[in-house]
């Protein structure tokens, strides 16, 4: 067994086995609560420049299948957890965890206190690290550790945005929990063929956001990040989408005139960093939380109802609720920390969440966003 190390900017080191890909990779270390998901949570774009630990202790143990994928390969610098089983056990499963790991270079580390480091990381926050089977000098990595890029500042987007424009058609597969997306596809006239069209920004979409789009009877084309307002308009589509995607949405200032530029044009909805990008082009100011939001049980406050649901959630940043004007009103609030977690224009057709509406892994409390809009503000549906 290959031994490997994990070592953070603070000096603490850990000392465990390989079990992904040999190699050395730097990131953010952060924590995920979720019980499973590992692989979607591995090919989620949002963790590119991340280390992830899982905080569950047995991680792999139905396997990899490349139905539940949500992009084209794993985007996680590292992937650390107390135990990988290495015999998997699913109907569905098309290779074991490691293997797919070493398939995609991606390091990944077993046999350490994940208890220990997901504590560390709680008191301390987010901490920079570095995992490698190659350099065993607990030192030297110490030193790469605090050396290395952070995520504050820094463009990751353009690692994961599309190169070039492509229309998606795969929906969710038929039978599964629409709950009021689908409700919005029984509507009279509304059809794949004769639903809204939406542009989707692609910051580091998720496959999940696109068949959720589909699955309430949108025609979806997504583009790359640094689509102008200009040639999204020449498109002429009836919903622009802003996706999720990694790191800091300062990062990306070419992105926000852009956005500016559709407001009041379409309606324009966000999710996690497009919710953060839609909060700077109306004004807002965004923040690094401690040590981040990433799991599938945090519970979301509906402002306007007082209903409260299980969200799935992977953001490092926030937008800063006392920095909304007043054209700008909170809709969704985090009961565990107060946090921002939706918002919504006063006047324009405009609003968006932070959390994961399209929940995958998690729970689906609150797929009925996508539905909800959609008929609150696509008035444009074709009969």
């Amino acid at each position: 067994m290959t031994k490997a190390l994990l070592a953070l900017e603070d000096g603490t080191v850990f000392e465990g086995r390989s079990f992904g890909a040999p190699g050395e990779r730097a990131g953010e270390v952060v924590f995920n609560t979720s019980m499973t998901g590992y692989q979607e949570i591995l090919t989620d774009p949002s963790y590119k420049g991340q280390i992830v630990t899982m905080t569950y202790p047995l991680i792999g143990n139905y396997g990899v299948n490349l139905a539940d994928v949500e992009s084209w390969q794993p985007h996680v610098e590292g992937f650390v957890v107390k135990e990988a089983a290495r015999l998997h056990s699913n109907w569905r499963a098309s290779q074991p965890l490691g293997e797919y790991l070493r398939e995609h270079g991606i390091p990944a580390i077993e046999g350490i206190d994940t208890r220990k480091l997901t504590k560390l990381l709680r008191t301390e926050g987010a901490l920079k690290g570095v995992l490698s089977t190659e350099d065993l000098d607990a030192e030297s990595l110490v030193e790469k550790a605090r050396s290395s890029s952070g995520l504050v500042g820094r463009d990751l987007v353009k690692d994961v945005t599309a190169a070039e424009p492509y229309e998606w058609t795969e929906a969710i597969p038929e039978g599964a929990d629409l709950t009021e997306a689908g409700k919005f596809l029984q509507q009279p006239g509304v059809s794949i063929e004769s639903g809204p069209r939406v542009v989707v920004y692609d910051f580091g979409v998720k496959r999940n956001i696109l068949r959720m789009l589909r699955a309430c009877g949108c025609s979806v084309e997504v583009v790359p990040a640094s689509t102008t307002a200009e040639a999204v308009k020449a498109r002429e589509p009836d919903l622009v989408f802003l996706s999720n995607g990694p790191g800091d949405p300062e990062g990306v200032p070419y992105v926000i005139p852009e956005i500016r530029k559709l407001l009041g044009w379409r309606p324009v909805f966000g999710i996690c960093f497009g919710h953060q990008l839609l909060g700077l082009a109306l004004g807002a100011r965004t923040y690094k939380l401690k040590f981040g939001h990433h799991g599938a049980n945090h519970p979301v406050k509906d402002v306007a109802t007082g209903k409260v649901e299980i969200t799935s959630q992977n953001h490092g940043f926030c937008v800063d609720v006392k920095s909304l004007g007043d054209a700008v009103e909170a809709t969704h609030v985090n009961l565990n920390d107060g946090t921002l977690e939706g918002m919504k224009h006063r006047r324009l057709p405009v609003a968006s969440v932070q959390y994961h509406p399209e929940a995958s892994p998690g729970p689906h409390d609150s797929r009925y966003i996508f539905g909800r809009f959609l008929k609150e503000h696509v008035s444009t549906v074709k009969a």
